[in-house]
Formats: structure tokens, C-alpha cells, sequence
């Protein structure tokens, strides 16, 4: 056994935003409540909106969800890239056991889950494939800092950095800073990370009991760095081009193992 594998297999996981299981009392500081599943309650549809059609289906959401992660595995690129530079890393990947669907509050369509090292993918929200892709990729950069960067998610300058840059390689297309209403024609590099503060920030102040000011700063502390580093994509992926084939082509010269 390595080193760093000893270091994975003994070093206890600290949870993000998902589980509490180091009893660190309110759920709702780090996020818990947003996946009610992780903290082992069954979900339980209201009679109301199963007459109106909006619940009571969860059974065949997990199985168009696991299919929809099965299609991504065989043939998404950006997917495939990331569960090779994972495996690349030591942390490789077992479809069956670190990734999982699951209903959650409708304020997130996924998660990963430093505890169990597992990313969830929300049936109730991601509902396509596509959605689904995005989720995976998002998710897998998070698994890949917790794997390769000794991430402390209870470090809020830690959290921001993989939120920023899950947010700039996977999330911050020029059409997608327009809806946030971060674009300008004129400008269209500020507005790639203008998207990419606003993302971040949004997502530190979904899983942290925090004030806005104290997401903005720790945002701001690690921007320059965290922004900048591309690993392991090696691109900013805009949205409908090519580059996702790119990143993936790409990976063997950084070491990558894709299939």
C-alpha cells in the first residue's frame, strides 16, 4: 500500500454538505438538510402532491436516474475524463458504490458527500441526461480535490476553491453568465468570472450557515489561484463546442487513464 493510499484509507472523512455523522449538532450549518436521505430518513411523499402527479413516483425516478448515470459513464466525455483522472489519482471510481441517486431538496440537483465519498445525484431535480452529465462532472471535480488536495470542506477558503473551480470548468458559459445576469457583450472575459463568483458564492451559501459578507471574502481570498488551476479538465468547457472532446482527447498527455 502507498503512502497516499495509507494517508485516504486512515485519515477520517470530514462531511460536506450532506451527513452528519461527526455530531456537529445543527444539520442545517453544513448543508444536511438539503439531502435528507444521507441522515437516513426514507422520504415520504405528501398525499397531496401525489394526486396532483408531482410525487409518488420515486421508484422509477432512482431507475431513469441510474440509467441516465449508466449512458454518462459510457458515453460522455467530460465523465469519462474525470473518472479517468480519478483513477489516475488512486481514487478510482465504482459506479455501484460512489454514485447514487437520491430525492433532495429542490434547491440542489446534486451533491458529493466526503463521508461515504460518494456523489449523489438528485432524481428529483436531474432528470435528463444532460443535467445528469453536468451533476457528474460538477461532482467529480469535488471528489477529485477531496482525493488529490487534502480538502477540509469544513474550511470555508477550502470549500470556496472547489466550488470556484467546479464552477469554472464545468458551469460558466458565456450564455450561462448572461441568465445570471453577469454578461456583457463587450466584456465577455470579466463576465466568465463574474459567473463563476456569483456560482461559487451561491453554492458556499447553500451548504454553510454563513453571512454573505463571510461567503464574499473567503470567495475573494482564493479566487486568482483557484481560478487558474484546470486540473484535471485543462480547459474552461464552453457551452455547445467541442471542447469537452478536447479535454478528453487531451487527458492521456497529462497522465490521465480514459478509456
Amino acid at each position: 500500500m502507498s503512502e497516499k493510499e495509507s494517508k485516504q484509507k486512515t485519515t477520517p472523512p470530514i462531511p460536506n454538505a450532506v451527513i452528519d455523522r461527526q455530531g456537529d449538532g445543527d444539520g442545517k450549518q453544513w448543508g444536511y438538510d438539503l439531502y435528507p436521505e444521507r441522515r437516513g430518513e426514507r422520504y415520504k411523499p405528501s398525499w397531496g402532491r401525489v394526486l396532483l402527479g408531482i410525487e409518488g413516483t420515486e421508484n422509477l425516478d432512482k431507475i431513469k436516474c441510474e440509467r441516465n448515470v449508466y449512458s454518462c459513464i459510457k458515453n460522455s466525455p467530460m465523465v469519462k475524463l474525470m473518472m479517468g483522472a480519478l483513477k489516475s489519482s488512486g481514487c478510482a471510481i465504482d459506479i455501484r458504490r460512489h454514485i447514487a441517486c437520491e430525492v433532495c431538496d429542490v434547491s440542489v440537483s446534486g451533491g458529493y458527500d466526503p463521508v461515504l465519498n460518494q456523489v449523489v445525484v438528485c432524481q428529483n431535480i436531474a432528470r435528463n441526461e444532460g443535467i445528469v452529465q453536468g451533476v457528474l462532472t460538477h461532482e467529480m471535480i469535488h471528489m477529485f480535490d477531496y482525493c488529490r488536495n487534502d480538502l477540509d470542506f469544513k474550511n470555508i477558503d477550502h470549500l470556496a476553491c472547489t466550488e470556484i473551480r467546479a464552477a469554472n470548468l464545468t458551469h460558466c458559459s458565456f450564455m450561462s453568465a448572461w441568465t445570471q445576469g453577469d454578461a456583457s457583450p463587450f466584456k465577455i472575459k470579466q463576465a466568465h468570472q463574474d459567473c463563476v463568483k456569483t456560482k461559487a458564492l451561491n453554492s458556499v451559501l447553500a451548504v454553510r450557515k454563513v453571512t454573505t459578507e463571510e461567503a464574499i471574502e473567503a470567495v475573494e481570498r482564493v479566487f486568482p489561484k483557484c481560478y487558474n488551476d484546470l486540473e484535471p479538465i485543462g480547459r474552461r468547457i464552453r457551452r455547445n463546442s467541442k471542447d469537452m472532446y478536447k479535454a478528453y482527447l487531451e487527458g492521456p498527455m497529462y497522465g490521465y487513464d480514459v478509456d
